[in-house]
């Protein structure tokens, strides 16, 4: 009689079955480890940087707007009484309003003429030391340009108002003035920025297909009707990315307002990083101070929220 004996199988070895093999990283595995360790390298000193300098101050600072704080005492937990003196102060509501008006008015003007400069700069002006030229108010310090116009725009002295006379008009008291004097600040902030926020809108311009407007002008498509069926929607990915980064830096105004009038005349341009700086540094009020930057925070989150929520400007149209 024939005896079946079983014979070993692929992963079984005459002498029982044996542990599997270990299988060696591949080419791929082995740059991919090293490609993060590199990453992680060069990414070290800003991550470094972001959290000594941005995230423990955050935290910091949202720890002592629940405290009451002079920088000669220690902090002295307090609750919300500080947000609740906040919704009572006129002063914060003033600041809110005032700063509300100066954003309207400077992201008005800076995205129009922006827009405006950026079609030029993509139709007619090809030159490279135009659009560099473009940028020279940008590169200067907020602080300097603040200071050229306080002295260009002066009731007394300034060339401005000066020519302002020379052609029969009275003289303007840009900064002394509670009507002008937040549309003028919005107006030096807007010649400042508006060549960098062209600029990007420029590059995204740049990346929209020409046969796009071949296509339109195959069908007949004038050229204000081009923009605005084609170009602007194009843009809007862009238009939204200048749009929340200007609204976020706008909100955050404050020094062309410390070096021209402080706050005045009679509050019209305390705005309310200015007056934050007041609560904390003038008052030695830092709990205060800190409740207020904390409410800024989420008033700028939410903003950017809703800007990219509902102007889709995670979406393009090119898809």
């Amino acid at each position: 009689m024939t005896t079946l004996t079983k014979q070993p199988g692929p992963g079984l070895a005459a002498g029982g079955p044996q542990k599997p093999r270990k299988r060696g990283k591949t080419a791929a595995e082995f740059r991919g480890t090293g490609d993060l360790k590199i990453a992680l390298f060069f990414i070290a000193p800003a991550m470094l940087g972001f959290v000594l300098f941005y995230l423990v101050p955050s935290i910091r600072g949202i720890y002592l707007s629940f405290t009451e704080y002079s920088i000669l005492g220690d902090p002295e937990w307090i609750g919300t009484r500080n947000y609740e003196r906040i919704a009572k102060d006129p002063l914060f509501w003033n600041a809110l309003g005032v700063t509300t008006q100066y954003v309207i008015i400077n992201i008005a003007l800076q995205t129009a003429l922006a827009l405006g400069i950026a079609l030029l700069m993509h139709r007619v002006a090809k030159s490279t030391l135009v659009r560099g030229a473009l940028l020279m108010p940008y590169l200067m310090a907020n602080v300097i340009a603040a200071l050229l116009w306080f002295w260009m725009l002066d009731y007394q002295i300034g060339i401005v108002n000066q020519l302002i006379e020379w052609v029969g008009l009275p003289r303007v008291a840009f900064f002394g003035s509670e009507q002008w004097a937040i549309p003028t600040q919005a107006l030096i902030n807007t010649w400042r920025h508006m060549g960098y926020t062209a600029l990007l809108i420029f590059a995204g311009l740049q990346a929209i297909p020409n046969s796009v407007y071949e296509a339109a002008s195959i069908d007949g498509s004038r050229a204000v009707s081009t923009f605005w069926r084609i170009t602007l929607p194009l843009l809007r990915p862009v238009l939204v990315l200048v749009l929340v980064v200007t609204v976020i830096g706008s909100f955050q105004v404050f020094d062309t307002v410390a070096v021209t009038t402080a706050g005045g005349p009679v509050n019209a341009t305390r705005v309310l990083q200015f007056y934050i700086y007041q609560r904390a540094f003038n008052e030695q009020d830092f709990g205060y101070g800190s409740a207020l930057a904390v409410i800024l925070f989420v008033i700028l989150a939410l903003v950017a929220f809703i800007q990219m929520k509902f102007l889709r400007g995670n979406q393009s149209d090119l898809d």
